[in-house]
Parts: C-alpha cells; sequence; structure tokens
C-alpha cells in the first residue's frame, strides 16, 4: 500500500490530490485547490510577476505541511501552460524546490492533454462514440478527441481564458464588437481543431476545468436540481448553457457575481471561456454538454499508479 501525492500548478489554480493505492483499491484521502492565478499581470509578457511567485511559493509550502501529515511516499508534481512558457518559470520551480523540497516537472501542452484525457477515462463513463474532451485553463486550452479505447486526435493550443481575458475583455460587460474579433481571431487559432472535428465528428463535448464546473454549479442553483455525486459525469442541455452564456456576456462583474451559483474566482474569466465554449459548439451538432470534474490530477494519479515512477515527460 501506498500514498500518493499528485500536484498539478495550473495557471489559475494549484491542486494537490492525495490517494492511498492499494492493489484492489484507489481511496482520495484528501483534496484541496487553491486560486493562485500566476498568469496574472505577466502571462501575456511571457512572466510570472513577483506577486504572482509570492503567492505561488506560499501555496506549495501548505502543500508540504499537508503531504508531511498524510505521510505520503511519493510526489509527483507538474507544471503547465503559465510556467512553461514564462521567461522566469523555472526560477519559480526553483525555489519551490529549495524552499519545500517538491520537485515540480513541467510538462509539454501535448502531454497534458493525455493526462486529461486519463483523467475523463478514470470515471469510467466515457460513451461509445468519438467525444471531443476540452480543458480550459488560464494559459492553455486542451482538446483531445478520443473514445474509451484511447486517443484519436489531440493538441494544446496557448489561448487559455488568462490570454483571451487580456487580448478581448477590456470592458465590462464585454464589447458584442470585442466578442467578434476573438471569434475571428479564434478561427484563424483553431483551425486544425475544426479540421479534427470534420473527420472525427465527435458525438459529444466532455468539460473539464472550472469554467465547466462553474456552469454545472449555476445550472444547479437556477433549476433548483439535485448536485451530482463527486466525479460523475453532469449534462448541461445546450438550450440551458445558451441561456448562462447570454446572462454572462451581458452582465458586469457585480452582477456576474449575483449570479445563483456563480463561483468568485471565475467571475473575471468565465465571459472569455464561455465565448470560447459558444465557438466551439457552434462547430459540432450535439444536443447537451458533459461536465467532467476529472482532468489532469486524476490523469497523473492513473499514470503514477501505473507507472510507479516520476518520469513524466
Amino acid at each position: 500500500m501506498a500514498r500518493i501525492a499528485v500536484i498539478d500548478l495550473g495557471t489559475n489554480t494549484f491542486h494537490l490530490l492525495i490517494a492511498e493505492v492499494s492493489s484492489d483499491a484507489i481511496n482520495t484521502l484528501y483534496k484541496e485547490k487553491i486560486a493562485v492565478k500566476i498568469g496574472q499581470n505577466g502571462i501575456s509578457k511571457g512572466l510570472i510577476a513577483n506577486d504572482a511567485i509570492k503567492r505561488a511559493v506560499k501555496t506549495l509550502k501548505i502543500f508540504k505541511t499537508v503531504i508531511d501529515q498524510f505521510h505520503v511516499t511519493q510526489v509527483n508534481g507538474v507544471a503547465t501552460s503559465a510556467i512553461r512558457n514564462a521567461k522566469n518559470g523555472q526560477n519559480l520551480l526553483d525555489k519551490i524546490k529549495e524552499e519545500t523540497g517538491i520537485s515540480i516537472q513541467v510538462i509539454s501542452g501535448e502531454k497534458e492533454a493525455a493526462l486529461i484525457f486519463e483523467g475523463v477515462k478514470s470515471t469510467k463513463e466515457l460513451r461509445s462514440g468519438t467525444q471531443l474532451v476540452m480543458d480550459i485553463g488560464g494559459g492553455s486550452v486542451e482538446f483531445i478527441l478520443g473514445d474509451a479505447n484511447g486517443i484519436k486526435w489531440c493538441k494544446s493550443f496557448e489561448i487559455g481564458a488568462q490570454r483571451l481575458l487580456d487580448r478581448y475583455h477590456q470592458s465590462d460587460p464585454i464589447e458584442p464588437t470585442s466578442i467578434n474579433s476573438m471569434n475571428i481571431w479564434l478561427n484563424e487559432q483553431l483551425k486544425d481543431l475544426v479540421d479534427a472535428i470534420k473527420f472525427h465528428n465527435p458525438i459529444g463535448l466532455i468539460g473539464c476545468s472550472g469554467t465547466f464546473d462553474t456552469l454545472k454549479s449555476i445550472y444547479i442553483q437556477e433549476h433548483k436540481i439535485e448536485s451530482p455525486k463527486e466525479n460523475q459525469l453532469f449534462s448541461l442541455p445546450i438550450p440551458v448553457y445558451q441561456g448562462i452564456h447570454d446572462e454572462l456576456i451581458s452582465k458586469n462583474k457585480s452582477q456576474r457575481l449575483e449570479i445563483p451559483g456563480m463561483v468568485s474566482m471565475r467571475v473575471d474569466m468565465i465571459v472569455v471561456a464561455s465565448c470560447l465554449i459558444h465557438f466551439v459548439l457552434n462547430k459540432l451538432k450535439i444536443k447537451e454538454i458533459t461536465a467532467c470534474s476529472s482532468a489532469l490530477k486524476e490523469g497523473l494519479l492513473a499514470e503514477s499508479i501505473d507507472l510507479n515512477s516520476t518520469d513524466i515527460n
């Protein structure tokens, strides 16, 4: 029996997952996510700002305390878009290593996509037929086409919500002209995705990340329906999503905060993130979005168990 901790240093949120693994069971002991926002005030310049570095190191010290309390035997940590593209990204990881003893490895966008898909597969609820999996991070967005048998196509695009926020959300509420400009830009950036969708013809969209969690939360609160069990896939009908999207793009920050189910840490980025979802949905012929709470950290845990190694490249 082993206790494994996995750490995901995302552009917006840092995640910690600790599980106890035996030959016949995986038991989650602890899950934590902290809004660190290391992309704030720097991602568009290819830097991690000094205040973001301080928040990152402070958060890893908290994680280290928890890891020690649970007597973890193996720690696997990965860093994604903001850190892999920042000129001072390695400096941050060196500082984390120096102050906590935790080694974090930078992974490629393609590796990130593969781990996200493993996380979705770990729910054992992948339907038959090809699905489009979409994970919106602050720095990058991963798209994976696949089914229960594996990945057919995947790609990571550096068009995350923090980047879109910096580029297009200059007024609040967001201007229709800004949405139009964003769609024109996305049409250029996502040509490979559009071609892959045409070729593989996915029958559904599975959304991972805080954006989809927030959309799910708004749907549950506004329609007063029962919350799903943890790690259970959840269906969001397209007409319901469209109504939420219209709310998000027509309201300012204080008004969005009043939306039932709105998560305060998502209130800024959710507007451009929803515009990205809306763009992708226009390329698909589906009736609902499936929200999945399992993503990169669950995929990293699955790989850690399979390989029993920290060799993640």
